[in-house]
């Protein structure tokens, strides 16, 4: 895994070193092994290396023989192997072993198109001297991230947005759409960013770009055909042949491989395929609380018994979770509404410190194969609006959120309203995910005045709505939902700000079995009553593997992965921000000058977390929301990002 930058001049004059030096050199906890640049007439291409495939021969940019193909590239081929002999076989030479190398010839061969032969994940920049063009890639699900941005002098492309921020002419300012969006979906509508004018290549499209003009291209995306003709056993022997090679082939790498275990079921699926159909030795790593609420440390033990790994956890206090929110937001670029990745922040540092550059991971799992409350909560509401004067239905809903104690007391009616659970939401293409994009636009509350009447008339929903497949409409429900989580959440989140970025941000790159293209085209043709049979999420998945993984993950409900949203800024029974830095941005100055939320409605809401012990997901999640936000301004806007963050 590594870090890319390029420069294509748009004006005929040669690219500029100085500015891919700089751009490159924000990068360099993506790449810290090694760092290059190259300047080819209006073309600038810059590398920083994380060596894990061929150490001494992947040294980039690289190019074909005859330098008419050059390549920076941020990832992994997991098939280089077999895609190398095809090409062997098709009459190419190689002077290394790596991926990156395979990615150059299979340009050369199939051009574009190229991206439909990787099994991977993969952003890249790739300069084609012969047509003049720049192709940029990103990879089917959003693994790794990739943005542009383009001034009348010159394109550039980047793997963070700080490296764009390195260029005088990258304007520092906030998209409120994008802002918007986020604080409605948790992440925002590809290709928006939260700048305004920096722009990001969308999970599985090909951006081309010249001197006169640019086009987009679809090169991937989710569809659904469920093969209801064939047997269940038939479904799970595919889905755990496929889970085992795709579990193989990541374990490609000249760097030991590890893994990170929740304690849930997808994690341990993920290692126990190693231990058993590899035979490779595996270390494991995870995280813990001090808050019983959050920690399964318990269950992650029961599965490191099981399965006889070496293994490595941390306990995060929430101090510690305060202390690096700063750098969370610095690496993320991005705010956030939940704090969850700062412990994944601290667990990739830790991976780091045992000496390890991979590690393998669980998430994909509830997207792909159904295992999300969501899921359970859209088929318990369509399950209620169907007799919506039943008083044993809602009771349903009150048993899947066990921990949302407050929302037990409340009546009937209530709850109708809070989960939408009325006729006019059954109709909308958005049914699954109301009650969750209510409760996290709650933080839209806050805005300040001008914000309010920037976004007068903005419907977040909108770009999205327009973003929907043809015959999107047909899908089933679960269908529907499994979409949008693939869509939206995964990438813009999951595999981003809590991701990536977290495990990047010490130099370590994440692998995800469950996403790979063969795996996800096998979920595409499990039917969902197999995916969740009754509310027993990820039916099928637990028969495929139930001999490999400790009886207790089959009948264990599923924790979501959670971390304490207040307890790392505030003292508990005293009422007091634990850092100066939270005073800081959160003062009537810093809300003001950074002008996107009021400081009476942020002073309402400090006030009211100091005063109450027990505080609602919406409080929460808008604590956060404004620390993050507030945070993120001061790195990028009001500040160089270059050197990190100041508090």
């Amino acid at each position: 895994m590594c870090g890319i930058a390029g420069l294509l001049g748009l004006d005929g004059e040669s690219s500029d070193a100085s500015a891919l030096q700089r751009m490159i050199g924000t990068l360099g906890h993506r790449g810290p092994d090694a760092a290059a640049t190259l300047v080819q007439g209006p073309i600038g291409l810059a590398h920083a290396r994380l060596s894990i495939v061929d150490l001494s021969g992947g040294a980039q940019p690289m190019s074909n023989e005859d330098g008419t193909v050059w390549v920076v590239f941020n990832g992994e081929l997991f098939n280089h192997v077999e895609l190398r002999e095809r090409l062997l076989a098709r009459g190419h030479r190689f002077r290394t072993r790596c991926d990156t190398e395979v990615l150059v010839h299979a340009y050369e061969d199939f051009g574009e198109a190229c991206v439909e032969l990787f099994n991977g994940q993969w952003a890249f920049g790739l300069w084609d001297a012969r047509e003049g063009k720049l192709v940029l890639s990103r990879d089917r699900l959003g693994v790794r991230p990739l943005y542009y941005s383009r001034s009348a002098r010159r394109f550039a492309f980047a793997s963070e947005i700080k490296a764009l921020f390195a260029l005088p002419e990258t304007a520092r300012e906030l998209d409120l759409r994008g802002l918007d969006q986020l604080f409605t979906f948790w992440s925002v509508v590809p290709p928006r960013t939260v700048f305004r004018d920096i722009l990001q290549v969308p999970p599985g499209h090909t951006l081309v770009v010249t001197r006169a003009r640019s086009r987009l291209e679809r090169h991937w995306e989710s569809s659904y055909a469920p093969e209801e003709s064939v047997s269940e056993g038939e479904h799970a022997e595919r889905l755990r042949d496929a889970l085992v090679e795709a579990t193989r082939i990541r374990l490609r790498a000249d760097v030991p491989v590890g893994a990170y275990l929740s304690g849930g079921l997808d994690s341990a699926v993920v290692a126990a395929v190693v231990r058993q159909h590899t035979g490779a030795r595996l270390r494991t790593f995870s995280v813990g609380f001090e808050d019983a609420a959050y920690d399964e440390t318990g269950f992650q033990q029961q599965v490191v018994r099981h399965l006889g790994v070496e293994h490595a956890h941390l306990r995060c206090t929430e101090q510690e979770l305060g202390t690096v929110f700063p750098r969370v937001v610095w690496h993320a670029e991005s705010p956030t509404v939940r704090c969850a990745p700062a412990p994944m922040f601290l667990l990739s540092k830790l991976a780091h410190e045992c000496g390890f550059k991979v590690v393998l991971t669980g998430e994909g799992s509830d997207e792909v194969l159904g295992g999300y409350d969501i899921f359970k909560e859209a088929k318990i509401r369509r399950f209620w609006a169907a007799h919506p004067n039943s008083r044993l239905r809602p009771l349903l809903l009150r048993r899947l959120y066990p921990y949302m104690t407050a929302l037990h007391a409340q009546p009937d009616e209530f709850l109708r309203r809070f989960f939408h659970v009325r006729p006019e939401d059954l109709d909308s293409p958005f049914f699954s995910h109301l009650p969750r994009w209510s409760v996290t636009a709650g933080i839209k509350r806050m805005y300040s005045g001008a914000v309010q009447s920037a976004l007068d008339g903005f419907d977040a929903r909108d770009e999205l709505r327009a973003a929907l497949p043809e015959g999107y409409e047909r899908w089933d429900p679960f269908q529907r939902a499994q979409f949008l989580e693939m869509g939206l959440l995964l990438p813009g989140y999951l595999l981003s700000t809590q991701g990536d970025r977290m495990a990047m941000a010490h130099s370590v790159e994440a692998r995800h079995p469950f996403l790979d293209p063969g795996v996800v085209e096998v979920g595409s043709r499990i039917p969902s009553r197999l995916k969740m049979r009754a509310l027993d999420e990820k039916y099928l998945l637990k028969k495929a593997v139930s001999d490999l993984i400790p009886p207790f993950l089959m009948s264990r409900p599923k924790q979501p992965y959670r971390a304490p949203d207040v307890g790392p800024f505030f003292v508990a029974h005293e009422g007091r921000a634990r850092f100066a830095w939270v005073d800081d941005v959160c003062s009537e100055r810093s809300i003001e000058r950074a002008g996107v939320f009021d400081p009476v409605a942020v002073s309402r809401l400090l006030s009211k977390l100091r005063r109450e012990q027990a505080v609602g997901a919406r409080d929460g999640m808008s604590l956060v929301a404004v620390l993050s936000t507030q945070l993120l301004v001061e790195h990028f806007i009001q500040r160089s990002p270059k050197a990190g963050p100041a508090l």
